[in-house]
C-alpha cells in the first residue's frame, strides 16, 4: 500500500534540496539526519521550518530531504524553498501565505565571477607607490 507522497525541488546559492512531504507526526529527517543533527545554528532550524509554522502545517507533515552543494546557510535556504514548493501540491490554497512571505521565489543572488587583473571579483591588487 503506497502512501501518498509530495515533492518539491528548492534551490539557493549553489545548493539543491529535494523535498518529500509524506503524511506523518512532523519529522524532518535531512540527508538521513534529524533536523537537529544537522544544523547547529537555531536561525538555520528555524528557517526551515517557516514554511510549515506559517501554513500551520507543522505536525501535519514529514520532511525527508536530500540535499546537496553549498554551504548550510544556501542549504537551510533551498530546503525552505523545496518545502514550499511541495506544500503546494498538498494544498493550492496556501499559495497568498507563501507568496506574500517570500517563500515561492527562488533567490537568484549568486557568488560574482572573478575578473582578471583583480585579486577577487571586485578586490583589487595592493597599491604600492614604487
Amino acid at each position: 500500500m503506497a502512501k501518498v507522497q509530495y515533492f518539491g525541488t528548492g534551490r539557493r546559492k549553489s545548493s539543491v534540496a529535494r523535498v518529500r512531504l509524506l503524511p506523518g507526526e512532523g519529522n524532518i529527517t535531512i540527508n538521513g539526519r534529524t533536523l537537529d543533527e544537522y544544523f547547529g545554528y537555531e536561525t538555520q532550524k528555524r528557517e526551515v521550518m517557516r514554511p510549515l509554522t506559517i501554513t500551520e502545517t507543522l505536525g501535519r507533515y514529514d520532511v525527508i530531504v536530500k540535499v546537496e552543494g553549498g554551504g548550510f546557510t544556501g542549504q537551510a535556504g533551498a530546503i525552505r524553498h523545496g518545502i514550499s514548493r511541495a506544500l503546494l501540491k498538498v494544498d493550492a490554497e496556501l499559495r497568498p501565505t507563501l507568496k506574500s512571505a517570500g517563500f515561492l521565489t527562488r533567490d537568484s543572488r549568486m557568488k560574482e565571477r572573478k575578473k582578471y587583473g583583480l585579486k577577487a571579483a571586485r578586490r583589487a591588487p595592493q597599491f604600492s607607490k614604487r
